[in-house]
């Protein structure tokens, strides 16, 4: 209260004079403004109390709805990436689920293929494993017919070369028996007085050495 009476103006437009005492009169008028001013002061300073709890209130909801704005606004955002981000993650699941079935399928079809080109090589190999085996085995029978057949004719050839040793033993055994007769009977004319027996060689008609046949030289 005596703030507000030391800050209020004179009533009189002059500065009050210190050394004045103001008469019975004139104190009760002024108690009266004083509290009529100290009442309108306070009443102006509700109102910019009031003014400002509203001016302050309205800038706390105006802050609370951008603030709640923003929030939703930042929500919503996050909401959509959310949204986005499981989106994409669906559709990057369901696309690698897509790769992972097609190279299983394609891994698949290699499989099959490379198992029937192992087949049909295996196939192929063994054909001609059997081809190869048959004409192996018919050049061995071949070589063996040739083998034995040569050795036929072989056999053949040193039969008649055997037949034909054992003809000439005999002609040569029996011209040598000739000439040897021809010689004896030669020496037996030159001296007659010699006599014995004389071992000619007979022909063995087996081819092997010949057996001494003794004669008996007879005088002229």
């Amino acid at each position: 209260m005596k703030g507000l009476l030391a800050g209020m103006p004179p009533t009189t437009g002059e500065a009050p004079d210190q050394t004045d005492v103001p008469s019975d009169s004139s104190t009760p008028r002024h108690a009266l403004q004083v509290l009529t001013l100290a009442q309108r002061t306070a009443d102006e300073h509700v109102l910019g109390a009031r003014r400002d709890a509203e001016k302050i209130h309205a800038d706390a909801r105006s802050t609370a709805e951008r603030i709640a704005r923003d929030a939703e606004a930042h929500a919503q955002k996050v909401r959509q990436d959310a949204d986005k981000v499981l989106s994409d993650a669906r559709e990057a699941a369901t696309r690698g689920a897509r790769d992972i079935q097609a190279r299983t399928d394609e891994a698949q079809r290699n499989a099959d293929r490379i198992l029937s080109d192992a087949q049909a090589k295996a196939e192929a190999v063994a054909t001609d494993a059997r081809a190869n085996a048959e004409e192996l085995k018919l050049q061995a029978e071949q070589r063996y017919q040739d083998v034995v057949g040569g050795l036929a004719a072989k056999r053949e050839a040193l039969q008649k070369q055997i037949e034909a040793l054992e003809q000439f033993d005999q002609e040569y055994r029996a011209r040598l028996t000739t000439f040897m007769q021809g010689q004896l009977r030669a020496l037996w004319v030159d001296q007659p007085q010699v006599t014995g027996e004389i071992e000619q060689p007979a022909a063995d008609p087996t081819g092997g050495s010949g057996r001494v046949v003794r004669t008996q030289a007879a005088q002229s």
